[in-house]
């Protein structure tokens, strides 16, 4: 009897690891081709349809007419902010849980969300800001502002911040700011009637500036995911076996958060706050791609922008004339869906 070597013992592992390597990189091509396909149904639906032929002729040669207006003017910013909106919280999501190690975080946990609403209503209320495109830098402004107290009380215990600790701060400021932003809008009748316009997602008639606006904060905040990858499967093996690795626990949180506020905030800021995408696609994603994070990012972020522009499309043709908005879409087929998954399928352990 001859005994294997080490050579010969580790084949099939790596054989294993290289047709998982390839399944994976076949469903990102897939996920890829799903996002197109998005993107060109939610530029050709809408009141006045466009064949998709016609959809390309015009981007690629714009002729004046009223479908090149069509296509340039109003769907071709409307469905790029989309994507990036949906790529950005569908990211955030994973980033949320993976931190928390709470399979139903979702980007408002750590208060960055009402922390952007409560900075649009003090603009509002304050300063007497009036435009959308002057409440995005207040958005953002308390987004960026709400994560970083979170982080600091977070983080003043002996261990540092842990993911209990990040969900206590982050539901005592979202009570904070929800409380105030309740206050202001119940003594302010013009912050209410601005509150109750920005407190609905939506993607239409966003002026064109604010996609330019928040796109370096997207930026930013996905390198920074980006950069977190690694760190975050270590993490998963728990903090003490992390430290034990030579991981820097602190510095990877703080970048984790810092980019989920990124995220959060500049998207929140652009379109009000959409729910559901940030808690549902990183399930989606993981029951695809398992829990390495070096996948499970780039999955959850094509899957995000394909929900969001298929929800967008979906409010468009199902009130006739009028509009329904994509924040309100998502609301109402995202629970369900998500109830049938977390009852069809075994959610991965964080």
């Amino acid at each position: 009897m001859t005994e294997a070597g080490p050579s010969s013992l580790r084949r099939p592992e790596g054989l294993a690891s290289e047709a998982g390597a390839r399944r994976r990189a076949v469903g990102l091509l897939v996920l890829l081709a799903l996002l197109l396909v998005a993107v060109s149904t939610s530029i050709s639906v809408g009141a006045r349809a466009i064949p998709p032929l016609e959809v390309w002729r015009v981007l690629f040669s714009p002729d004046g007419g009223e479908a090149s207006a069509i296509v340039g003017e109003l769907r071709g910013p409307r469905t790029l902010l989309g994507a990036l909106v949906g790529l950005a919280l569908g990211v955030a999501g994973v980033l949320m849980q993976s931190h928390t190690r709470n399979p139903i975080a979702d980007p408002s946990l750590l208060g960055v969300s009402h922390g952007a609403a409560c900075a649009v209503v003090v603009s509002v209320f304050a300063l007497g800001v009036t435009s959308l495109s002057g409440y995005v830098w207040f958005a953002i402004a308390g987004a960026l502002l709400s994560s970083l107290v979170v982080f600091a009380v977070a983080s003043g215990g002996a261990r540092g911040p842990t993911p209990l600790t990040l969900i206590l701060a982050g539901a005592a400021m979202t009570a904070l700011m929800g409380g105030i932003t309740s206050a202001i809008v119940l003594l302010d009748q013009r912050s209410l009637e601005v509150f109750r316009f920005w407190r609905i997602g939506s993607l239409a008639g966003r002026p064109d500036d604010v996609l330019w606006q928040v796109l370096p904060f997207l930026v930013a905040g996905l390198v920074l995911a980006v950069a977190n990858t690694p760190g975050m499967n270590i993490l998963a093996l728990g903090d003490d076996v992390a430290t034990a690795l030579g991981q820097r626990v602190r510095l990877v949180r703080a970048t984790g958060v810092l980019a989920i506020a990124l995220l959060t905030g500049a998207s929140v800021a652009a379109v009000g706050p959409i729910g559901f995408v940030g808690l549902m696609t990183p399930h989606l994603a993981r029951s695809v791609v398992g829990p390495d994070h070096r996948w499970l990012v780039p999955y959850a972020a094509l899957l995000g922008a394909a929900i969001v522009l298929f929800a967008d499309v979906v409010g468009r043709v199902v009130a006739g004339t009028g509009e329904v908005e994509v924040g309100v879409v998502l609301a109402m087929v995202g629970a369900p869906v998500f109830v049938v998954l977390i009852r069809s399928r075994r959610l991965v352990a964080l």
